[in-house]
């Protein structure tokens, strides 16, 4: 018994370790999604995980780039890439101990799912990955991991007062929520861009629902041969130039994200509440069909325009 308590505490701490070694910014959370995902390819959510990170990378250096910086205060601009950095750090602390465990229960060929609360991982994951244990059903487990992640960050970063009034009701977040620039995107290396648009995007079933169509965008059999060599062969730098080189565009506007952001210092809460209840509307487990237009790519030229506008709009009535 002691033997065994010593070698469970050697799993937690190893764990502990190897999640604050990776999640240190940006650029180590994405790869580690990556790299975890071609180890265990059962474990879809890493790779959409993965992907989604690199368009938060994007997202924080578009506020030093070009089109973003003229129109942020710098108070601003702290407060947006606060408000990415966060809800990143927060989604990788709580999921990817969860990963990790998973693949030492391979190792150890036996459930270790009873060390999560170790990790402060909600009730409802140890329930979804027992079950995923016992009957392997990959799809619920990756819809299991969107829930849990979404609703995360809904109370630390979403419903945070500050944020809330600096962030989610500033100018320049209703301006791109009105655009439509709420867009996460799936490039590849021959010069097409897919991709799915959330508004409400503080609503935390909107952004379920958003995860579900991406996985759904992301596996699809036609596409993710490209999607997935894109990941494979572009290194993460976290400027848009990463896929904007592939569309025919010739100068970088944003920036390398370690030339701008130094690694931030986070902590959590001592005892992070469990956003989990009782149980969870059986309806965010239910498939999520793809909207009609996916191929995003003049879309993007399009609204990079209509951004250039609304901020140059902006900036005429700040300086009237």
């Amino acid at each position: 018994m002691t033997i065994l308590l010593h070698q469970e505490e050697h799993i937690i701490q190893q764990i502990f370790h190897e999640t604050k070694r990776k999640n240190k910014d940006n650029l180590t959370r994405t790869n580690a999604y990556k790299r975890y995902y071609d180890r265990h390819p059962e474990m879809k959510w890493s790779l959409l995980a993965s992907f989604v990170s690199r368009n938060a990378g994007w997202s924080m250096t578009d506020l030093k780039g070009e089109l973003f910086h003229p129109g942020l205060t710098d108070q601003q601009g702290h407060l947006f890439f606060t408000t990415y950095e966060r809800a990143n750090w927060l989604i990788f602390s709580d999921a990817y101990p969860q990963l990790l465990l998973y693949e030492w229960s391979k190792r150890c060929k036996k459930p270790l799912f009873h060390l999560l609360p170790s990790f402060q991982v909600s009730r409802f994951m140890r329930a979804e990955w027992e079950r995923f244990w016992k009957n392997r059903d990959t799809e619920r487990l990756l819809y299991a991991l969107i829930i849990n992640e979404q609703y995360t960050i809904q109370s630390p970063i979403i419903q945070n007062p500050l944020l809330k009034k600096n962030v989610f009701h500033s100018i320049q977040y209703l301006f791109s929520e009105w655009g439509h620039f709420q867009t996460v995107v799936f490039p590849t290396v021959d010069g097409h861009l897919y991709g799915i648009t959330i508004r409400k995007f503080s609503h935390v079933k909107e952004r379920i629902l958003l995860g579900k169509k991406l996985a759904n965008l992301l596996f699809r059999a036609d596409l993710f041969s490209d999607f997935y060599h894109f990941l494979h062969t572009v290194p993460h730098t976290g400027s848009r130039f990463d896929f904007e080189q592939f569309l025919g565009i010739a100068r970088r506007s944003t920036p390398f994200l370690r030339t701008v952001y130094p690694a931030m210092t986070h902590s959590l809460d001592d005892q992070k509440e469990d956003w989990f209840q009782n149980k969870v509307h059986p309806a965010l487990f239910q498939a999520a069909s793809l909207p009609k237009q996916i191929e995003l790519t003049q879309w993007y030229f399009h609204k990079k325009r209509q951004l250039r506008f609304l901020f140059s709009l902006e900036h005429y009535f700040q300086h009237k």
